[in-house]
């Protein structure tokens, strides 16, 4: 059992993790193969600054960590695979010169403390990453790791709705809706050997509020959205509206 009470921190992922990391990952997906340490150092290679970990006490045991890279949205297709956004779990597709999306690849926290805010420390560094580098916004997959409960009784996008408005919980979108993140769509077939799941995640995003624009979230489809969250973003856009300065025009019409 783990002690609660130990101080946890966040911090880059250093080669010395690896180990510790595939322990991590078996305690918590025992039927999935773990990162292999190939896989975690091409993730340095590429982008050290977007691999986490939350390391307790004085020996830095390792009880969280975080990987994502940055792509450019419109190479992929919303409906595309884990494998597909995260070039098989090497991030080599990692497009830091065109791209404005940190995608986050994987977030794990171990058994024992979640709940224990390990999982709101990853998400805080990945925000504060993507404001510091002035990306757009996070996305990523959203296991629904609580479907295959209610599976004969419900489509994925029909549970997804549930759990929007509360009337279901799911324990890793649930996570992510408090964290500020909202469904984009469902993806069907996004894991592969995911008994949990069936296979279906929900793209979720969160975005910069530092660069945040009206056409970064004009498309959002408001099936996934909860009325409140709705609500506020119609308020964001008569704000934005009003406070935009207005291009003055001669008498002509044209914009000076």
């Amino acid at each position: 059992m783990a002690n609660t009470s130990e101080v946890v921190r966040i911090r880059n992922t250093q080669p010395r993790d690896f180990e510790a990391i595939g322990d991590l990952c078996r305690r918590v997906y025992p039927d999935t193969t773990p990162w292999q340490p190939e896989q975690l150092a091409s993730h340095l290679h590429v982008f050290p600054e977007g691999q986490f970990v939350c390391v307790a006490g004085p020996e830095e045991r390792v009880v969280g960590m975080s990987a994502g890279l940055i792509i450019l949205w419109d190479d992929y297709q919303t409906l595309d695979s884990w494998e597909e956004f995260t070039a098989n779990g090497m991030l080599t597709n990692h497009d830091p010169h065109r791209g404005h999306t940190f995608y986050g690849a994987e977030v794990i926290v171990d058994p024992t403390l979640q709940g224990h805010g390990v999982g709101g420390k990853l998400y805080a560094a990945r925000r504060a990453l993507v404001e510091r580098l002035g990306l757009w916004r996070i996305r990523g997959g959203a296991r629904l790791r609580d479907y295959h409960s209610y599976a004969g009784a419900m489509s994925a996008s029909e549970y997804v709705v549930a759990v929007v408005h509360g009337f279901l919980t799911d324990r890793t979108l649930g996570f992510q809706l408090h964290e500020g993140f909202h469904v984009l769509a469902v993806v069907p077939h996004y894991l592969t050997e995911d008994p949990e799941t069936l296979g279906f995640a929900a793209v979720v995003e969160w975005l910069n509020p530092l660069v945040i624009q009206p056409e970064h979230y004009a498309d959002r489809p408001s099936l996934y959205i909860h009325r409140d969250a709705i609500a506020r973003q119609l308020m964001q856009q008569e704000s934005l509206r009003r406070t935009r300065p207005i291009k003055a025009t001669d008498s002509s019409g044209t914009v000076s």
